[in-house]
């Protein structure tokens, strides 16, 4: 009987984004083949990410799970978790508060104060909205918060620091995304 088992090792698929030519505020995608345009943060990227910066974090992020909003968009078959998005979903903001970066819902005659995102936006943006472990794991104040991979603001405008891309290469993407699948950020 062997001592230890030696387990195969799957290959971690990686989504590489990189700095675009003459664009800080955009990017190029490229997963398995497939190269796409992306919008990032109005900062360009940095290494030292900060809440407000408007930087997206050079970093390599694993996905966790994604939000959807089910009546607008219908999506291609995914291993990723997706959760459909309602109108109490919100995601704080507010590095002073013990739910700093994390989704909270607000509660009927109680609204949540603290600086917060609503999820279910008016503007299409998370309509499909992939959560990146920036700071959720590991959380520190004034890290960041809310780093998603979800879809463009019309012409490609730049993101408060997420990664952004088209509806139509959202959908090219997804059938391929599962939890864990890196999300590797380059300056």
């Amino acid at each position: 009987m062997p001592l230890f088992r030696v387990q195969k090792s799957k290959k971690q698929s990686v989504v590489t984004v990189r700095t675009a030519p003459r664009n800080r505020q955009r990017a190029i995608v490229s997963f398995k083949g497939i190269t796409l345009q992306a919008a990032i943060g109005r900062s360009g990227t940095s290494a030292f990410k900060r809440e407000g910066d408007g930087a997206t974090p050079i970093a390599a992020m694993k996905l966790i799970s994604g939000f959807t909003r089910g009546e607008r968009i219908r999506l291609p078959q995914t291993p990723l978790s997706m959760r459909r998005i309602s109108g109490d979903m919100l995601w704080c903001d507010e590095p002073k508060h013990a739910v700093y970066n994390r989704l909270v819902t607000q509660r009927v005659g109680a609204p949540f104060k603290p600086s917060h995102e609503e999820m279910k936006r008016t503007d299409g943006l998370y309509d499909v909205c992939l959560v990146m472990d920036w700071n959720i794991t590991s959380r520190k104040r004034y890290g960041g918060s809310a780093i998603f991979f979800h879809l463009i603001k019309p012409g490609y405008q730049p993101t408060a620091g997420c990664v952004a891309v088209h509806p139509r290469d959202m959908k090219r993407l997804l059938p391929h995304l599962r939890k864990g699948t890196l999300v590797k950020v380059l300056g």
